[in-house]
């Protein structure tokens, strides 16, 4: 039971969001310091361990009603720390650099939080957490993520099929790009897929992808409404931070890998070593296991609390936030990066 509650350090996130909301000053940029300056020196000092759950605890630990709790916890907490940020830009006299530093703080906050909770969720079959999943996505204005996540990258990992999945020698930039907008085309195109396969019109009411927009819409409004036009700008703008935040994380979890394509043309099963594994101790604590993400690829419905390491799975030699960083400078990357990829991909040929 202890070692479960470690997981709790995970709501250091918000509580580094909530202290810049009420400090302000200098504190507003808590978020962008903590998140891509403390850990990445935290996780030089921590670098984690390959060890996994014996078969035997796997399951208990899977059932244990408290791993939901945590997740679930985060929604309240992150829809109170999107209030009190309109609240605080709209109602208080803020200097410049602090509006800066809390967009970036509450941006980097709803998607490296939100939207990692919302995948976790997204992957449940149970409608609550798929409900909370998708209310997690909305301040991100990436609904679109509930579809072509689960039936799209999901499916097409490590293949030129997949927007999500970066290329050898692609940088970042172009990869955004690409990622944000073939991945809202690709969510359009399934969703007409399924109506079409159930006999359904794709123009009409059962088309999840028009109500999305319609929530995105409503959200906007909703904002505008309770605090102002000016706040409109700041709604859309931390949105786009969020959703760089998880393309920035898509770019770094399979840079380089593919799988192999069969002579019936038809790709290889998904394997543990399509994607880059990630243990650094404080990362995976923060991200609820996310940075495991080799196991979460090979078996999705796996909750976070027992996702395991490969030995096969090829290892990031940094933790996330230093991985993100590095990317956001295409040279340093490639010079860094390309030959790890070349070496493992020898390595399974």
């Amino acid at each position: 039971m202890w070692k479960d509650l470690k997981y709790l350090l995970a709501y250091i996130v918000p509580a580094i969001v909530a202290h810049a909301l009420y400090y302000k000053g200098i504190w507003s940029y808590n978020g962008v310091t903590v998140s891509f300056i403390a850990i990445p020196i935290l996780e030089a000092f921590f670098p984690g361990n390959k060890e996994n759950l014996e078969k035997e605890a796997e399951q208990t630990q899977a059932s244990k009603t408290f791993f939901n709790i945590l997740l679930y916890l985060n929604v309240p907490m992150l829809l109170g720390i999107l209030y009190w940020y309109f609240y605080s830009l709209a109602n208080l006299s803020l200097q410049t650099y602090e509006i800066v530093g809390l967009t970036l703080s509450t941006g980097i906050y709803i998607g490296g939080v939100g939207i990692n909770v919302a995948h976790e969720l997204g992957h449940r079959t149970e409608a609550l957490p798929r409900f909370l999943s998708k209310v997690l996505l909305v301040p991100n204005l990436y609904l679109h993520f509930a579809i072509e996540h689960n039936h799209g990258h999901h499916v097409h990992i490590a293949t030129p099929k997949d927007p999500a999945t970066s290329r050898f020698n692609e940088n970042i930039y172009t990869f955004y790009c690409r990622s944000v907008i073939l991945g809202y085309l690709s969510a359009w195109k399934l969703e007409a897929k399924r109506l079409r396969q159930q006999d359904q019109a794709v123009v009409g009411r059962h088309n999840q992808m028009i109500h999305f927009q319609l929530i995105q819409v409503a959200y906007l409004a909703l904002v505008v409404a309770l605090f102002g036009l000016a706040m409109l700008p700041f709604a859309i703008i931390t949105a786009i931070l969020g959703f760089l935040m998880l393309e920035t994380v898509n770019y770094i979890e399979h840079y380089g890998l593919q799988r192999r394509q069969l002579e019936s043309g038809r790709y290889e099963p998904v394997q543990p070593w399509h994607s880059w594994n990630c243990n650094h101790d404080v990362g995976r604590i923060l991200l609820y296991e996310l940075t495991r993400h080799s196991d979460h690829h090979y078996k999705a419905n796996r909750k976070y609390q027992v996702l395991r390491h490969f030995e096969k799975a090829p290892l990031l030699p940094w933790g996330y936030p230093t991985s993100m960083l590095i990317a956001l400078f295409p040279p340093l990357w490639f010079y860094l990066m390309n030959p790890k990829v070349e070496a493992f991909n020898q390595q399974i040929a």
